[in-house]
């Protein structure tokens, strides 16, 4: 039986493109998304993309189809715990008492589902934690992103709003742009009460005026405080760090901290701030002080090098906004690479982005698929 969580504050916008192109026949993905209404041209285009607007339509004709096969869907339901036998899972229990057998299970909950990760470690199941990545989301707007990319000509009524893909290496450590949205709009992805979390997406159209990124930093387990050794969620601790300071220095709401760029790269104070995307509002932050050097040192020097490849990407015109902190997750559930089913639990087959195996909709959704061909094979040689 498979688990599921989606974050509660926004949909994805449904950018499929990956580069993880030897995991399995990321195509077949393309297809299923058209088949349950996507536009044929994510079939063809270098990168698709959906669109917010439309992936709740898509999402229920998939749940529709999950139906008529003879798939069930529990709505208002919490996994507390798995059901375990001699090593072995037979099922899932849920919070108000009730359990749901099963010969197998798929562990697919997305990267924030934390309190999966709690329950593991709470019933000696092993989990390790692992590299990722945090930072902030970087907004311009959107013209002056065309004028960058498109060499100063107007865009036109047939050229996309252009978007853009950056890396550098820093200390020995990759910063770089992720979930680029072009005509996006920054918008709240917090999952806990006392923490900020900023992500972006944009509609099919992508007509927004600012065009928005996620510029993050590589975090080794040796930049992070604690002993990842003993202590399998000192990445999620460290996330955690960070989005209560983003929520402490947004003034304890979701109000998002926010500096000029040209300012966060400086090192001063913002005195006022341009015109954002994110609906809630920003509130001035020098949030220079307060992320940890070695993230905002690493990201100064990022934007930096950014603006020698891009002319015109530091400039006062765009916003830095916190925290960008969810680009992948901080812990892995490991699994035997043959059978994917988990190291030491029988049954349990860890996949996709919450289990450390994929980044993003397509390479999940590849993930995915392997996992129900290894739970077939696995329930085949039970028989």
């Amino acid at each position: 039986m498979p688990l599921g969580r989606v974050a509660p504050a926004l949909f994805s916008d449904g950018k499929l493109y990956t580069r993880s192109k030897k995991r399995g026949d990321h195509h077949r993905v393309l297809h299923r998304f058209h088949q349950h209404g996507a536009d044929a041209a994510i079939l063809y285009e270098a990168h698709p993309h959906i669109g917010s607007n439309r992936l709740p339509d898509i999402v229920q004709a998939m749940r529709e189809t999950i139906l008529a096969h003879g798939g069930e869907i529990l709505f208002q339901q919490a996994v507390v715990g798995l059901s375990l036998s001699a090593g072995c899972v037979n099922g899932v229990i849920l919070k108000h008492g009730g359990r749901v057998g099963g010969r197998a299970v798929i562990l697919a909950t997305g990267h924030s589902a934390r309190d999966v990760y709690r329950m593991l470690l709470g019933q000696g199941i092993t989990i390790e934690a692992k590299p990722f990545a945090m930072g902030v989301r970087v907004e311009h707007p959107q013209g002056l992103i065309d004028r960058i990319q498109y060499h100063g000509e107007p865009r036109g009524e047939y050229l996309p709003a252009a978007a853009y893909n950056l890396a550098q290496q820093v200390d020995g450590r990759g910063v770089y742009s992720f979930c680029m949205c072009p005509g996006g709009v920054i918008v709240p992805a917090s999952t806990e009460a006392d923490g900020l979390v900023v992500n972006g997406m944009s509609f099919a159209k992508r007509n927004s005026p600012f065009a928005n990124a996620g510029i993050v930093v590589e975090i080794a387990l040796a930049d992070i405080p604690g002993d990842a050794r003993n202590n399998p969620l000192v990445g999620l601790d460290y996330q955690q760090t960070l989005e209560r300071l983003a929520f402490t220095n947004g003034g304890g709401g979701v109000i998002a901290p926010a500096q000029r760029l040209t300012d966060f790269v400086a090192g001063r104070p913002s005195s006022n701030l341009p015109a954002c995307s994110y609906p809630p509002g920003v509130t001035a932050s020098s949030l220079s002080e307060w992320i940890p050097s070695t993230i905002g040192r690493r990201l100064q020097l990022g934007f930096n090098a950014f603006d020698r490849r891009m002319r015109g990407f530091l400039t006062s015109d765009a916003l830095v906004v916190g925290v960008e902190s969810r680009t992948s997750s901080p812990v892995r559930i490991p699994r035997d690479p043959q059978t994917l089913q988990h190291v030491a639990v029988a049954g349990l087959f860890p996949c996709g982005e919450g289990a450390g195996y994929a980044g993003g909709i397509v390479s999940c959704a590849v993930d995915g698929e392997r996992a129900a061909e290894a739970v077939r094979r696995h329930l085949q040689n039970q028989s």
